[in-house]
């Protein structure tokens, strides 16, 4: 049966059971191809309340036009899977968008953009019991250290558990860590060299085992310090996307960094979101094929 957007809120009103089945009949793939290159498009950011793309303060806000756009992205020659939550995996699970695709699940979404207690990032998303229900075939995590705010240390032992879990059911986890702090009430991510080479560092000891775990890092803010950074584990990793700017310069700077990254050796891929799906010109299709053309 063919399924578009508009048929979801039926579906999930009288038939929930259809995700279930759809996960159960889902056709799986390994998490590296051949090529042994990544290109996972993220589209977990509404679920921590961060809803602004491409100039629109509720871009992401608008699901059904957001399902589209994933559609289109994930249709793309060369594009893997796709990262996000339960309701926006189940829902392109119903629409058979998932087929052959990487599924990666989201773990913690507590952190709430712009709330007092951002730093203690609850895993409020994906289990590991769910994504291995599910048959997911991986999940990620947020992991923003603050020496300045206890919560802090919550994530960090969450984290810990989280990768302990994962590794029991041969999951693997993408852990995407930061050195934060607050400026002005607001946190922001230190992209330095040596904040990016302390939050490798930090982020590849957690847990008993490292044997499923990977890193989701930001390329730091001067691009020849990433390879500096990168000797800080010999643990598998992709590079994250961001939020590169509203521009078209901006947009190709970003990929210029990204390109630049992406020859070094434990890089395996990209993970990108928002920049790809609400480009800050041309198509999604365009920006897709672009993203994968630096791989």
């Amino acid at each position: 049966m063919n399924i578009g957007v508009t048929d979801l809120p039926t579906i999930r009103a009288r038939h929930p059971e259809a995700i279930a089945e759809a996960a159960a009949r889902r056709t799986r793939r390994p998490l590296l191809g051949a090529s042994g290159r990544l290109m996972i498009i993220a589209a977990d950011h509404p679920a921590r309340g961060a809803l602004a793309a491409g100039g629109q303060p509720y871009a992401m806000a608008r699901r059904a036009d957001l399902l589209e756009r994933l559609c289109t992205a994930l249709s793309r020659p060369g594009v893997d899977g796709v990262l996000g939550t339960a309701d926006i995996l189940e829902d392109l699970l119903l629409l058979g968008a998932l087929e052959g695709k990487v599924a990666m699940g989201s773990m913690n979404r507590g952190g709430l953009a712009g709330a007092s207690f951002e730093l203690d990032d609850r895993f409020t998303g994906h289990r590991p019991e769910d994504l291995a229900r599910l048959r997911f075939d991986a999940g990620k995590l947020l992991l923003r250290v603050d020496y300045d705010d206890s919560g802090s240390l919550t994530t960090l032992e969450s984290t810990a558990q989280a990768v302990h879990a994962m590794a029991e059911r041969r999951l693997p986890l993408f852990i995407e860590p930061f050195i934060s702090r607050r400026i002005d009430g607001r946190v922001r991510n230190d992209l330095s060299g040596d904040a990016v080479t302390r939050s490798i560092a930090i982020a590849s000891g957690l847990g008993g085992t490292s044997a499923y775990t990977w890193l989701k890092l930001p390329v730091t803010d001067d691009s020849d310090d990433m390879a500096q950074a990168m000797e800080a584990s010999t643990l598998p990793a992709v590079l994250l996307g961001g939020d590169v700017g509203p521009s078209a310069e901006e947009q190709e700077a970003a990929y210029e960094k990204w390109r630049k990254a992406l020859r070094l050796p434990t890089v395996h891929g990209l993970v990108v979101g928002r920049s790809l799906l609400h480009p800050a010109s041309g198509s999604v299709e365009d920006a897709v094929d672009t993203a994968v053309g630096l791989l």
